[in-house]
């Protein structure tokens, strides 16, 4: 990698890369940078390289991307992606995206000096392609990894959620930005029977012969798969920074769920036979991605592959939720979230001796969904804050 002292005090080079051999030192850099936090779970490297990867991440079918790598005297100690996503351009401005908002993401920098080079270069190349605002860091898809953690480096993050060091948002704050909007995880001690009242409000809605909770039925994956996404797309429509999720998008990602996917820890509530709110519970596959250290060869296939084929001792994760518009802040949408809670919680801790779950993120302002998690006696344990700037 060179030598560190050598290139100290040399300028600070960013570079646009497409090459493969550079996304591959892109993701390297990563690696590297974050090698000495106890809390970091490093992502699988064929993962983060196919993240990058224009021919194979569906988000560049509608996205314009670029990805800088920092050096100093030749050395990598920086990265940086700047991307516009043109769906996220035909969305209402009041919904947090809409015309002229770009983003930059996957960020990376040895100290602050790289810090501003790179968000100068991303936000060079946004003001180039005719953006105005931008809302940032978002790695890459709002989807992915929205957000900069800002509460919670004190443990590591469940499946798909990110984590960055304490000082990055100094560093970001320094350079104009303002917080734009917040998302939040609660952590939840599932092995605790929930509040008596919550216990009553499940139990009504178990005699109610027009409500049905039901698994999802993974023989029927593909059809089970487009009822979730049915619902989430009238459920989040108006949500602050909803983009549409292409066909593409969803064959991709759930060809890479597909394996973590357990029929009792996804439920699909029906009102009078028809669906209308379904809840995902992923097993955090980041405990054994962070034994294996992200690499699969020559051992960490077969460990990761025994675990994902029977997990124990699993932390869970709900990163999706929904309910239908129409019934959205009606107390059967609460009874509906409470009951798929409850049937999850109860597999979680009998299938897979889960001790811990994790909801989230939930928007600081989504009154419904953070009264719910309170309700069940949830706290908040992780904070992204989703920063803007006008360029």
């Amino acid at each position: 990698m060179g030598d560190t002292n050598a290139a100290a005090g040399q300028p600070v080079v960013v570079e646009p890369i497409s090459s493969k051999a550079d996304r591959k030192t892109f993701v390297d850099v990563h690696f590297r940078l974050n090698a000495d936090d106890p809390n970091w779970v490093p992502p699988l490297r064929a993962e983060a390289l196919e993240m990058i990867d224009p021919a194979k991440n569906p988000f560049f079918d509608h996205a314009d991307v670029q990805l800088f790598l920092a050096k100093r005297g030749g050395r990598p100690v920086g990265r940086i992606s700047a991307h516009i996503d043109r769906l996220a351009l035909t969305m209402p401005p009041e919904q947090g995206m809409g015309p002229g908002t770009g983003n930059w993401g996957l960020f990376d920098a040895e100290d602050e000096e790289v810090a501003h080079a790179l968000i100068d270069r991303a936000e060079a190349w946004l003001r180039d392609k005719g953006m105005t605002r931008v809302l940032a860091p978002v790695s890459m898809s709002i989807w992915e990894e929205p957000g900069l953690l800002t509460l919670g480096h004190d443990h590591p993050p469940t499946v798909l959620m990110g984590h960055d060091p304490a000082h990055y948002q100094g560093w970001i704050e320094t350079d104009g930005y303002a917080p734009a909007k917040q998302l939040q995880t609660f952590d939840l001690d599932i092995r605790q029977p929930f509040p008596k009242l919550i216990q009553r409000v499940i139990a009504s809605g178990e005699k109610n012969e027009r409500i049905r909770v039901r698994r999802v039925d993974k023989k029927r994956f593909d059809t089970e798969a487009a009822i979730i996404l049915d619902i989430l797309n009238d459920a989040w429509k108006t949500n602050w920074g909803f983009v549409p999720i292409t066909d593409r998008e969803v064959a991709y990602t759930g060809k890479k769920l597909k394996p973590l996917v357990r029929e009792d820890l996804i439920m699909i509530a029906e009102y009078d036979g028809e669906p209308v709110a379904f809840m995902m519970t992923l097993p955090d596959v980041n405990q054994p991605i962070k034994a294996i250290g992200g690499k699969l060869f020559p051992f960490g296939f077969v460990k990761l592959l025994n675990w994902i084929r029977k997990p124990t001792n699993a932390d869970m994760r709900v990163p999706l939720m929904g309910v239908r518009k129409h019934l959205q802040s009606s107390r059967l949408a609460s009874q509906l979230a409470f009951m798929m809670i409850e049937y999850i919680r109860r597999a979680a801790v009998e299938d897979y001796n889960g001790k811990r779950g994790e909801i989230g993120w939930i928007l600081d302002d989504n009154q419904g969904m953070n009264a719910i998690a309170e309700a069940i006696d949830a706290k908040v344990n992780k904070r992204y804050t989703i920063y803007q700037k006008a360029l």
